[in-house]
């Protein structure tokens, strides 16, 4: 390999302090941050009552599912164009792609969660006379709260995954725009810079994700033994 298609660590450091110090890095993780976080949310949020009506009715399991298997299948990034016709260049267009990929990946891990809870559990709480209700608020989600949380983990990489291609629809800031406008001047260092800077914050925010979802199942563990 070309030794010149490969800058050194400290090549990549220098470019580092050059940017956070003078390009305003900090600004572009930030924004690359608040693009993430919003698409994961309003995925979560769409993604958990979806999950649970899924797995809890099966008419409606056997309309949306595969539904769900066919957009899932499809790439964000094969979704620009019609974002761009349908939503402009905004920071809304942004949103909605991290959204989309965030939602389908959280979706499935809340629908398979559901499906492995052992049916025992029902038929325990119906023995116990307990209604339907009763047993969805009070038995399934409970047992739903780890695949919540796996969802959570999952759909956040997925929506780091999918930021450059969010950042493809006019950004001006962000660490993706960062990336694509290095790309068109061969800038290695500062591609380099752009997907350390990903991954970190990605794994960052699933080792904080992982030590809440800790301390919240705790008692599933507790329980277990």
């Amino acid at each position: 390999m070309n030794p010149g298609l490969l800058p050194s660590p400290l090549e990549v450091l220098q470019t580092f302090w050059s940017r956070l110090t003078q390009a305003g890095l900090l600004v572009d993780m930030l924004m690359s941050l608040q693009r993430v976080l919003a698409g994961l949310l309003l995925g979560m949020l769409a993604a958990v009552p979806i999950g649970f009506l899924i797995g809890w009715y099966k008419p409606v399991r056997r309309f949306i599912d595969p539904l769900i298997n066919f957009f899932r299948a499809l790439p964000p990034i094969a979704l620009i164009p019609l974002v761009i016709v349908y939503l402009g260049i905004g920071e809304l267009a942004k949103i909605v792609i991290l959204f989309y990929a965030s939602f389908f990946a959280a979706v499935i891990v809340m629908y398979e969660g559901m499906m492995q809870i052992s049916p025992v559990y029902i038929r325990v709480a119906r023995t116990l006379g307990a209604t339907d209700l009763e047993i969805f608020l009070k038995v399934m989600v409970p047992m739903t709260v780890p695949h919540m949380l796996t969802a959570l983990r999952v759909a956040l990489g997925v929506g780091w995954a999918t930021l450059v291609a969010a950042e493809l629809v006019a950004a001006q800031r962000g660490l993706g725009a960062m990336i694509q406008n290095a790309s068109a001047f061969f800038d290695l260092r500062t591609i380099y810079l752009g997907i350390i800077c990903i991954g970190a914050l990605a794994l960052l925010m699933d080792v904080a994700l992982r030590k809440i979802s800790e301390r919240l199942v705790s008692w599933q563990d507790k329980a277990d033994s």
